[in-house]
């Protein structure tokens, strides 16, 4: 009986790991070196963990085989080994606090604002994000590069105004508004990242990053895309009944579509 539940213990852990070692869910595609270094890392604590416990799963059966058998005589109390705890639980920090600070810094420089990675402001694509039940709202600054004012007072959705920007400002003459995000490849784009009423999270499966949009808070993300597409953006902040429904989508074009995307855009809030 010893022998069968340590055999069982065994082919449970092997068909535990068996997915994850084939690979059965492949993760979306990446679009950004930022996003491979997230899969590299994912993937070294995949490996780290997944060897622990299928050391730890061989040794449960081990001593399920080697002490679960039935013996004459009464059980014998046993304290336990210190040296032994103390080596695994210190082994145990090392790893978890090693991996944490290996994943440290890819996961730091898409969210902080002075990084050392960050481009000049002539050199990146800045886009306000703000979400709101249940659609995204995309501003580009326009011409000027400059964001105009918003107002509380200004905002209606029905007039087509939904961030409530102040059109009469000279900065927010030419502010385009959109529902769909477009950027373009090999060129850092900056999110400043907004929310109008509930928290939501602008997440993109591609790029491997998230961040909450919190009511009266900007959140910033940034990131730089290597492949021209077209990749879903959901929410990913339980926000409501609409909740499943609140996507849009990042296109990633070349630069000379990015710029046609550009005029186009203004010459339709010109009409």
């Amino acid at each position: 009986m010893a022998l069968l539940l340590a055999v069982l213990i065994w082919i449970v852990a092997v068909g535990l790991a068996y997915p994850f070692i084939v690979d059965t869910w492949p993760l979306p595609d990446t679009i950004t070196e930022h996003a491979r270094q997230v899969d590299a890392q994912y993937r070294l604590t995949l490996w780290v963990t997944g060897i622990i416990f299928l050391l730890a799963q061989l040794a449960l059966g081990y001593a399920v085989f080697k002490f679960g058998r039935n013996r004459p005589g009464a059980a014998a109390h046993v304290r336990g080994n210190e040296r032994w705890e103390i080596l695994w639980t210190t082994a145990a920090t090392v790893l978890f606090v090693g991996l944490t600070f290996m994943g440290y810094t890819v996961w730091a420089e898409a969210r902080f604002t002075e990084s050392a990675n960050r481009a000049p402001d002539e050199d990146r694509t800045i886009v306000e994000v703000v979400g709101q039940q249940f659609v995204w709202n995309m501003r580009y600054p326009g011409a000027d590069g400059k964001f105009g004012p918003t107002k509380i007072e200004l905002v209606d959705d029905a007039l087509g105004n939904p961030l409530g920007v102040d059109r009469d400002h000279p900065d927010g003459k030419d502010d385009i508004v959109v529902p769909r995000m477009a950027v373009p490849v090999n060129r850092q784009v900056e999110l400043q990242l907004k929310s109008k009423d509930v928290l939501h999270n602008y997440f993109v499966p591609e790029l491997r990053i998230k961040l909450d949009t919190v009511p009266g808070i900007t959140g910033t993300l940034r990131f730089t895309p290597d492949k021209i597409g077209t990749y879903e953006i959901v929410c990913s902040e339980l926000c409501g009944l609409g909740h499943y429904k609140m996507r849009s989508f990042l296109e990633v074009k070349t630069q000379e579509d990015y710029d046609q995307w550009l005029v186009a855009q203004a010459e339709f809030l010109e009409q």
